[in-house]
């Protein structure tokens, strides 16, 4: 049975480690719930340099799927599958996890579906992994991570390592992809790993 991942991309930097993700799920043939924030959307428009004003052609355009499954949620749609614990995803991952999503994810606030899915994860012992893109972090922040730590989510920082001896951006974005995708349990080749 094909595996159900949901992606979600908020407004820290760092939205090309959401889209890559996405991608490679898609790639491996994964059916994937997308959820942007607002947010999310600006940055896909200052980092990544997209035209944001027709969303439907930028997921198009950026998702393809010949192999894979992708579902587009918007942030208000508490209708989507996701939104109940009845329907059977088997993790998500945030990446970038900004520290305002984050603090609404570890207080329970479920005010928009990306924080409802989430908490649907916690509360349902799925896998949830939280990729946080800030620095330096203050006490409030690291207590928030320490909350989702104990509640079960995985924390996976956006740190790119260099013993790989990437030569390119797109290297540096494959590490942390592929770091994503091992707490996952997805094969990949984004990169070589220690001692290859």
């Amino acid at each position: 049975m094909r595996k159900i991942f949901v992606v979600g991309i908020t407004g820290a930097s760092g939205a090309i480690y959401g889209v890559r993700l996405t991608q490679e799920l898609l790639r491996h043939d994964y059916k994937v719930h997308l959820i942007v924030t607002e947010a999310g959307w600006q940055v896909f428009h200052e980092e990544l340099g997209l035209d944001t004003t027709d969303r439907a052609r930028v997921i198009a355009e950026q998702f393809p799927t010949e192999v894979g499954e992708l579902h587009y949620h918007t942030l208000r749609d508490f209708t989507a599958p996701v939104a109940s614990g009845s329907y059977r995803s088997d993790a998500m991952v945030i990446v970038p996890c900004s520290m305002g999503t984050l603090s609404g994810i570890a207080h329970g606030a479920s005010g928009n579906l990306l924080e409802r899915t989430a908490d649907v994860m916690l509360k349902e012992g799925k896998k949830l992994v939280i990729v946080p893109r800030e620095t330096p972090l203050n006490v409030i922040q690291l207590e928030n991570m320490t909350k989702l730590a104990q509640a079960g989510a995985r924390i996976v920082p956006a740190m790119p390592g260099y013993y790989h001896r990437p030569q390119t951006m797109d290297d540096l974005v494959n590490f942390m992809v592929g770091k994503i995708l091992d707490t996952l349990d997805v094969p990949h080749d984004l990169f070589r790993r220690w001692g290859e």
